[in-house]
């Protein structure tokens, strides 16, 4: 598992051992960072789910201004944070370890971009998707991007969001949503 591209390419992760964290894949982490390639600079970003953090660190390798990771598990947030150290991204980064629920009940920031990618055999990506847009922590244009597996129906949303299109690979599916702005006219 390495960093595509931007100020840390190249540069390899580490992973943890066991099944408990299902890395994304090259191919579907190059075409999230194409979906999202020019909503990445200069933005803030929630990886909600962290894993082994590559997500976030590819986000800031190729120019987000912050990541805030949430993690539960103790040894996924030792592991992100050592990502971050290697990479030389850790000044830009917050970790956190806690439920990714309780996180968002008490949310008072407000992001650019919105990873989603938790433990597919579980409630949690419907869950956290009600939560994020019930909280409303999606900045204005704000994307989220949640992948699940590629025969999960991914929800409409209620205005001001927007579902975007499902883009699937094997068994993996990519599903982007995007908050709406106010209408400059009025």
């Amino acid at each position: 598992m390495r960093v595509i591209t931007g100020t840390a390419r190249g540069k390899r992760l580490k992973e943890l051992s066991g099944l408990e964290t299902r890395p994304t894949t090259a191919l579907v982490k190059e075409s999230l960072f194409n979906i999202v390639q020019f909503d990445l600079e200069g933005r803030r970003i929630l990886d909600l789910f962290g894993g082994t953090g590559q997500l976030g660190i590819e986000a800031l390798s190729r120019g987000a201004a912050h990541v805030t990771f949430v993690e539960l598990r103790k040894e996924a947030v030792r592991l992100i944070r050592d990502n971050l150290a290697a990479t030389k991204l850790q000044d830009r980064a917050t970790v956190l370890q806690g439920d990714a629920l309780a996180f968002l009940s008490r949310c008072r920031e407000r992001y650019d971009l919105i990873f989603l990618d938790p433990p597919y055999d579980s409630k949690l990506l419907d869950q956290s998707l009600e939560s994020v847009v019930g909280f409303d922590i999606l900045n204005e244009h704000g994307i989220i991007i949640c992948e699940s597996t590629a025969e999960k129906r991914m929800p409409v949303l209620p205005a001001p969001y927007e579902k975007g299109r499902d883009y699937r690979y094997g068994q993996i599916q990519l599903t982007a949503y995007s908050r709406q702005g106010s209408d400059p006219g009025t």
